[in-house]
């Protein structure tokens, strides 16, 4: 048995999946002529509470393309130090967006505003540079799946209405976020001025994510995805994947998250994670040596995420059964013992 538990990226599309991208129907979605492009921007930008969606290859981009509708180039993003955006994007926001950034220590991937306000810069003179909009990340990736307060982002928004600023969310997992909660997506979704959204991680599609935001913004965002090559044609067979995904997997994140606490508390008397940690589908290990962990226990048909020489992660997903689990935890602490 093969149990991979580096990401919830490694999903296949189930067998009803596939079916709904074989029976899609589908247009050139460069012209906006792709009935299956256009329901799932229509769906996803409901379900947050925007006027429009837009239909992209990855997360990557459309977390780019969404704080470029939000910073000029020269102006400058506030985020915190783990952020996806600034730790895994390869620098794609100073790169195509032109757009200077900075950062705050997030703690675990916990928004505290007080700090967010302190950071804050306003331009000062000629030579200075101002905070223009704020991104925040829920769930966040690197702090261990860890829910953003809904209070705190409250707040976070009164912060940005009060010193002139926008905000970005990528909810890349905000679905978990959403599961694990209760808080209803358009809540979430209505704090901010963009947000991104990615189907091919716990909702398990094999491709694509939607940035919402108001038509206004939608339809320049438009020009930019092209830009960056995310123009694509006859997309309704990848968007048709995304529109199941919506239909029948974001309930289920709840048994993801059962099977990432019971991984974590499996683990936590040999010391290498917390369960009190584990809110999602994320479980962070801590081991001295944890490349050799993870080589024995590949050989074992246990996959793990290997992060730094001593971190590294779980995450459990739609291809991970409670079977899947049993056999991950008799080779994890056999290794431990």
């Amino acid at each position: 048995m093969l149990v991979d538990l580096r990401s919830d990226t490694v999903t296949r599309p189930t067998a009803a999946m596939r079916q709904a991208m074989f029976d899609a129907e589908v247009g050139d979605d460069v012209y906006g002529e792709d009935p299956t492009v256009n329901r799932l921007q229509a769906a996803a930008a409901a379900l947050l509470g925007h006027e429009a969606g837009l239909f992209a290859p990855s997360g990557s981009m459309t977390n780019q393309i969404g704080i470029q509708l939000l910073v000029a180039p020269g102006e400058e993003l506030l985020l915190d130090s783990e952020s996806h955006i600034l730790a895994h994007e390869v620098g794609a926001a100073a790169v195509i967006g032109g757009i200077s950034t900075r950062s705050w220590s997030s703690g675990g991937g916990r928004l505290d505003v007080s700090v967010v306000s302190e950071s804050v810069h306003e331009s000062l003179a000629y030579h200075t540079v101002a905070t223009r909009a704020i991104a925040v990340e829920n769930t966040h990736n690197r702090g261990g799946g860890t829910v953003i307060d809904i209070d705190q982002l409250r707040r976070l928004r009164a912060l940005a209405d009060e010193r002139g600023l926008l905000l970005h969310m990528d909810g890349a997992r905000l679905w978990n976020a959403h599961v694990a909660s209760g808080v209803p997506l358009a809540e979430y979704g209505r704090l901010f001025d963009t947000v991104s959204l990615c189907f091919s991680k716990g909702l398990g599609a094999p491709v694509g994510s939607v940035l919402v935001a108001d038509a206004e913004r939608i339809e320049r965002a438009r020009s930019i995805r092209k830009r960056m090559g995310g123009g694509m044609r006859q997309a309704g067979f990848l968007a048709a994947a995304a529109n199941y995904a919506l239909d029948h997997h974001i309930n289920r994140l709840a048994d993801d998250h059962v099977r990432a606490r019971r991984l974590a508390e499996a683990l936590e008397p040999y010391g290498v994670t917390t369960a009190a940690g584990v809110e999602t589908n994320i479980v962070l290990l801590r081991h001295p040596e944890l490349g050799k962990l993870s080589a024995a226990a590949a050989e074992q048909g246990v996959l793990i995420s290997v992060l730094g020489r001593d971190q590294g992660r779980l995450l459990t997903h739609l291809d991970i059964s409670d079977d899947g689990v049993d056999h991950a935890l008799t080779v994890l602490t056999g290794l431990l013992r």
